[in-house]
């Protein structure tokens, strides 16, 4: 066994794993989109390593930003003045187009969310917080009790206050519906909405978290009237719209934030990964103008240690600063459509790919037994059998590294990769996809 990985082992607590069975990789070397282990194999990082790597591993500017600062003043206290933090919270609050908003900043996407409950609580003086099955909001007790899919339940018991509902799935809709085109869709789970929020009590809730984009639990993208009629619902019934752009911002979508596809704006948006790619730590939470004023003269109930950390910060600013020099948008514009095309011809060529669905770099496909009844290929919540893990380890045998999540596998490169380097890695996945198509 590899010196580093047996210490690994013997001194390391690793997340959602039982360890004795673990034989994590040890990495040596990491460079664009790539990364290598201590034996010199080479792995296409095809998930952003937590779907946070936008800008790729060894980005100079940012990593010269970091080194700058340490240089300068490495840290200071959160309630003194800096630089870096007012150029990081101006570029945060410009990229995001609220007028007036600011910035409260946290050190990654669940505090970030922990927060947002406090401040939509403290504003509104409501308790309730709705938020989605199958989303996935963080793991700490306020944000693991937003989380709607099997991590929620190493919260529970938790605090009082935390609602779910049902957002958008129309291949996984229950069997009486028949959608004939979105707005069909919409309107059925906007019914549904609805109807919960009347049953809880309009007066007792604080706000209705969604991801703007559905992330790990299969990239469900919702019709744009969904998002507007939860934008016109939250104004019906004053309530405070929050959208967790956490995974699905910084230009993921091919859009500074997912919102911006969709036509709407919300309320208070929480934001980490791809704002630093994750260099360093930093997450936070934007406010709209009405709420940040509203903390003029009420005392903001949060804080943190190493909230707007002085490198956190700069790292910010050479990031999004390099998403704008590096045309990431312009280039996704192209990526974006290749990958889309890739994933679409699936679905016809693959017995086991029910579904696929994408919006830039930010993709799933949904596996399934059978395509006319829609098994998904392990039940929700359990994989008896281990075969996702059998189907991730086809793929990191062939040098193609992602995640696996329920019945999906995650598709989210670094946003900097190339065309020749995304169809190089797809064929690697239409390869073991043919495997996967005998196992079924």
């Amino acid at each position: 066994m590899s010196a580093i990985r047996e210490k690994s082992l013997k001194y390391n607590i690793h997340s959602w794993s039982a360890q004795g069975a673990l034989k994590p990789i040890v990495v040596t070397k990491a460079e664009g989109i790539y990364f290598w282990d201590e034996d010199g194999k080479r792995y296409a990082d095809m998930s952003s390593q937590l779907v946070n790597s936008n800008l790729g591993h060894g980005n100079k500017a940012i990593i010269d930003a970091i080194c700058e600062q340490a240089q300068k003043i490495p840290f200071m206290g959160p309630g003194f003045a800096m630089d870096c933090r007012s150029d990081a919270a101006e570029a945060v609050v410009e990229l995001t187009g609220l007028k007036g908003a600011k910035v409260f900043f946290t050190n990654a996407g669940a505090e970030a969310n922990e927060n947002a409950i406090k401040i939509a609580r403290q504003f509104t003086g409501k308790q309730k917080v709705f938020s989605q099955y199958r989303c996935y909001h963080g793991s700490s007790a306020g944000a693991g009790m937003l989380t709607g899919e099997p991590r929620h339940f190493f919260n529970e018991p938790g605090g009082p206050g935390f609602v779910k509902y049902d957002g958008p799935y129309a291949y996984r809709a229950p069997k009486a519906c028949n959608f004939e085109n979105e707005d069909d869709v919409a309107d059925f789970y906007l019914e549904l909405l609805e109807n919960q929020i009347l049953y809880e009590g309009p007066e007792n809730i604080a706000g209705i978290w969604l991801e703007s984009i559905v992330g790990s639990n299969g990239i469900l993208i919702a019709p744009v009237k969904w998002y507007k009629g939860v934008r016109e619902l939250c104004n019906k019934y004053g309530i405070l719209m929050v959208a967790d752009e956490v995974m699905a911002g910084w230009y993921r979508t091919g859009k500074p934030f997912a919102f911006m596809n969709f036509d709407y704006q919300p309320d208070i948006i929480t934001f980490a990964k791809g704002v630093t790619c994750g260099y360093v730590p930093l997450g936070g939470v934007v406010v709209k103008e009405e709420i940040a004023k509203f903390f003029d003269d009420t005392a903001l109930g949060c804080g943190l240690t190493y909230s707007a950390h002085p490198m956190g910060c700069a790292a910010a600013v050479a990031t999004i600063k390099e998403y704008k020099d590096q045309d990431i948008e312009g280039k996704m514009a192209v990526t974006g459509k290749v990958l889309a095309d890739i994933l679409d011809g699936y679905v016809d060529a693959h017995p086991c790919v029910g579904e696929v669905r994408h919006i830039g770099l930010f993709s799933a496909i949904e596996l399934v037994k059978d395509k006319e009844t829609r098994e998904p290929i392990v039940p929700f919540g359990k994989d008896p059998e281990g075969l996702m893990k059998k189907i991730l380890g086809m793929l990191v045998a062939e040098g193609f590294w992602t995640y696996t999540h329920e019945n999906m596998i995650i598709v989210a490169p670094p946003l900097i990769i190339t065309e020749e380097e995304l169809r190089e890695q797809m064929a690697i996945m239409d390869k073991v996809l043919d495997s996967v198509d005998k196992m079924i």
